[in-house]
């Protein structure tokens, strides 16, 4: 089911919008049946499919399992090499994208055909309405193509300041991209300035067609611009530097949920508070869904999944009642949206953990998403935990929680990115009285000593100049830090803290400014996309911790144990 959106019909793109979600049921049960009747001849579905069986879908997740990258990466390892697309796919595959991976930091392949891009240019279609924006970018290709990524960021930097007027967003993928580039501004100013000033591009843009892409806007010298650019940047404090940069900026195009969501408080303090929009919902294995209230609350934001893009299912994870009420459900959903019925659960396959289809997912319950696309992937788990927080018409809105399997674990503990997430961000606040905001962070655990221990590496900024790297009160509060995140971590790990004694006291190292850039350049190195980076929430590469730890520069432990009461059952009277 391909579809066509035109971006400038407002109303026949949410007429769209309405009619997908209404049918939503519907329109899953014909993608199911297409992608299977397409791709019935593949090698891949022929090892598990008899003729005819492609047009059941109760036989389609009766004899087709559930996979991970590991079961699928043979086949796609064969198509890389050379073999013929048919092992997955019926389409010619035109390109193996290459994913963020895990969190974990490990690049993954993920195969795309022609008419994929068809599907998803329909979803930037249909966010042209949503947002009602313009998808006019100051970067010219040449720019965003360059190879080298130091000159290509450096030129769309350029480029934007020389097109400062024309700016009404600012924005990348993810947060930690936009934040990187800032920083990258912060580091190149006084020579993105000469290059207005003069009119001339430094000498070190040696790509040639990026560098006259560059010429063709620059022209000629600039002093006015120039000197307005230089008065901002100079100032000892970068608060509010995109707002004084390009002054007409109205929002913040970035993702900001998930891991991402640790980044708001640094998007906040250079952006002076501009809204940010997380638009949509995607992956390099398919995309999914978008924000249809895009200046939503960060910690508000659901995504809609659109049922024409591939055939969803969902796993159901097992989270405790106290999470529901501590808040993580929206206050939206009653308790009788919370308390399904077992007989309900058990008609969805939930009681059995069975997948269940799209419409089938429950307020305030969680799943794992599993798709099956157009592209070769059958039943493929793509390793994001999502919760439903409603529904729009009759298809279900999700926000999205963290990746699957993404742990700290030194003895019975396993710390996801979540829980980790939920420690740093209680953790952090105590550097606000200092003046410091944590920009980046990632941890590991550290078995080299017994017992072992968590390790986090934080990059921190000084929201105004200091005279010395660290303030005198700073060590001080980062043991303070280090408590606090051990308080705010689970009842298991406490226990085996406090109690058992089998993990050792969590240490956090401070890295200097560029730690954060050296890992990125690692993990590019290694074959992890740079538009599609994200800072990994735990390194295993022990290249990637000498590469943090050659930065440090200071090491904090915490000071005391934390509590920990063994779980009671309690008595209740009727």
């Amino acid at each position: 089911m391909l579809l066509n959106c035109d971006p400038n019909d407002r109303e026949g793109s949410m007429n769209l919008v309405e009619d997908l979600t209404m049918n939503a049921n519907q329109v899953q049960q014909q993608i199911l049946h297409e992608i299977l009747t397409q791709n019935a001849d593949t090698e891949y579905l022929k090892g598990f499919l008899s003729s005819g069986d492609h047009f059941l879908r109760e036989l389609f997740k009766k004899k087709v399992p559930i996979v991970n990258y590991e079961d699928i990466k043979p086949h796609i390892e064969r198509i890389a090499n050379g073999e013929p697309s048919q092992i997955i796919s019926a389409q010619p595959i035109t390109e193996l994208l290459t994913s963020s991976g895990t969190s974990g930091g490990q690049p993954k392949w993920m195969p795309s055909t022609a008419e994929e891009l068809d599907r998803k240019t329909f979803l930037y279609n249909l966010l042209v309405p949503v947002m009602n924006q313009f998808n006019v970018y100051t970067s010219p290709d040449e720019t965003i193509l360059c190879p080298d990524n130091k000159q290509s960021m450096y030129c769309q930097l350029l480029c934007g300041l020389i097109q400062r007027d024309e700016v009404l967003r600012v924005g990348a993928v993810f947060a930690s991209a936009l934040l990187r580039a800032i920083k990258f501004m912060e580091d190149h100013w006084q020579e993105l300035c000469s290059n207005i000033r003069t009119g001339h591009v430094s000498e070190w843009i040696t790509e040639s067609s990026c560098r006259n892409a560059v010429l063709d806007i620059l022209r000629q010298p600039n002093p006015e611009l120039a000197d307005l650019i230089e008065f901002e940047c100079k100032e000892k404090s970068w608060e509010e530097i995109i707002k004084r940069v390009w002054p007409r900026t109205k929002y913040i195009d970035v993702i900001v949920t998930g891991s991402m969501a640790q980044y708001i408080p640094t998007l906040d303090f250079y952006s002076g508070g501009l809204p940010l929009v997380s638009t949509m919902y995607a992956s390099s294995e398919c995309y999914f869904g978008i924000n249809l209230n895009p200046l939503s609350e960060p910690s508000s934001v659901s995504y809609t999944l659109l049922p024409n893009m591939a055939y969803f299912e969902f796993l159901p994870v097992n989270k405790n009642q106290e999470e529901e009420v501590e808040g993580v459900v929206p206050p939206n959903l009653n308790s009788a949206e919370m308390n399904c019925s077992k007989k309900e659960d058990k008609e969805a396959g939930e009681e059995k953990g069975e997948a269940v289809d799209l419409i089938q997912v429950k307020p305030g319950h969680y799943y794992e998403l599993i798709v099956t696309t157009f592209t070769g992937l059958y039943r493929y788990r793509v390793g994001d935990i999502l919760m439903v927080t409603g529904f729009h018409n009759n298809a279900p809105q999700f926000r999205f929680v963290h990746r699957q399997n993404v742990v700290l674990s030194i003895d019975t503990d396993k710390t996801n990115e979540e829980d980790l997430l939920r420690a740093v961000t209680e953790a952090k606040q105590l550097l606000d009285p200092l003046g410091f905001l944590l920009t980046e962070y990632t941890s590991y655990a550290d078995t080299s000593s017994i017992p072992g221990h968590y390790v986090l590496f934080w990059e921190l900024k000084a929201r105004r100049m200091r005279r010395g790297d660290l303030d005198e009160q700073l060590p001080e509060v980062m043991e303070e830090c280090c408590s606090t995140v051990e308080e705010s971590l689970d009842s298991v790990y406490r226990r085996c803290r406090s109690k058992d004694k089998s993990i050792g006291p969590l240490e956090i190292r401070v890295v200097r400014h560029g730690g954060f850039d050296a890992l990125m350049d690692f993990c590019v190195s290694q074959g992890s996309s740079v538009n599609q980076y994200k800072t990994p929430r735990c390194v295993k590469s022990g290249e990637a911790i000498k590469i943090l730890d050659s930065r440090v520069m200071g090491r904090f432990m915490s000071n005391r144990t934390p509590s920990w009461e063994p779980y009671r059952m309690g008595s209740s009277k009727n």
